[in-house]
């Protein structure tokens, strides 16, 4: 849970003293006095443009890091240090592959579950899911994109939108995708503390779906999804550049809708995602 989240969750008319909630939320107490001093919209915006160049490098090279990102910034004409790199990036939730260019960290007092995709052969649709969140920028600030990738197919069977780095869209995502589609055998994600928090966790196991975690430092073995985020920022979000929520929330469903019954692949036999998720159903019914 990041800290925005935390401190979001206390409350001054609890019948818990603020001292005793942060404490149950393994915060310090400084940290949800803290009130940072408003920047200038001049600030602001110079952030803004920051966030958005270290995205679309990130997107681009993501094993770029923060001395690197620095030298690139400085190419757009963008002068900034290592110090504010490595702070706007910990606020965006990005990181270099060494280690996994992931949005969420590892939450150490939780259990890592094994990957169990590797040497696995996959050949029927809802055998396993990928799930993973990104970055997505807007004309003025951002929200966060959770998206489920059937493994075999690559068809997109759920996605959730969020201003926040928290378990709620995940699990709004997952419940989505069962909804529609039925229950998956395997779901693989990162190990960050949305996939490892009980309420995620907790949600796979009552439904008996086992749970698959990256490797530490293996950002291929989530692959699939980390190309299919590069795909929608190069092809669509960086062309569009969103005003506002509601916007993005329309692109995304527009490019998913193109992507997953018009976009064939050479790897699915020049099928469409759509194709070669229903194909297998529509043998079974044939049978």
């Amino acid at each position: 849970m990041d800290l925005i989240t935390k401190r979001g969750l206390v409350k001054s008319h609890s019948d818990l003293s603020i001292k005793r909630q942060c404490e149950l939320l393994n915060l310090n107490a400084s940290s949800f006095y803290y009130k940072p001093a408003e920047k200038s919209p001049a600030q602001l915006e110079r952030e803004d443009a920051l966030r958005a160049a270290i995205d679309r490098w990130h997107t681009k090279m993501p094993y770029l890091g923060c001395r690197r990102l620095v030298t690139k910034l400085a190419d757009d004409g963008l002068r900034t240090n290592r110090k504010e790199v490595k702070r706007l990036m910990d606020e965006m939730g990005i990181y270099a592959i060494y280690p996994k260019p992931n949005l969420s960290k590892r939450n150490k007092k939780h259990k890592i579950y094994p990957y169990l995709l590797r040497n696995k052969p996959i050949y029927l649709p809802n055998q396993v899911w990928a799930v993973d969140i990104t970055y997505i920028k807007l004309k003025h600030g951002h929200m966060y994109l959770t998206a489920i990738i059937d493994w075999h197919s690559r068809y997109i069977v759920g996605w959730a939108l969020s201003d926040t780095l928290d378990t709620a869209p995940v699990l709004d995502a997952v419940k989505q995708a069962i909804n529609k589609y039925g229950v998956p055998a395997i779901i693989n994600s990162d190990q960050g503390s949305q996939f490892t928090s009980e309420e995620y966790t907790g949600f796979l196991k009552a439904r008996g779906i086992r749970q698959s975690m990256d490797g530490k430092a293996r950002w291929v073995d989530n692959v699939i999804i980390e190309r299919w985020f590069r795909s929608l920022k190069w092809d669509d979000v960086y062309i569009n550049e969103y005003n506002s929520p509601k916007e993005l929330r329309r692109g995304i469903a527009g490019y998913i809708k193109d992507y997953n019954h018009d976009r064939p692949h050479q790897s699915l036999g020049n099928k469409t995602p759509t194709e070669a998720y229903y194909a297998s159903f529509q043998i079974k019914q044939a049978v």
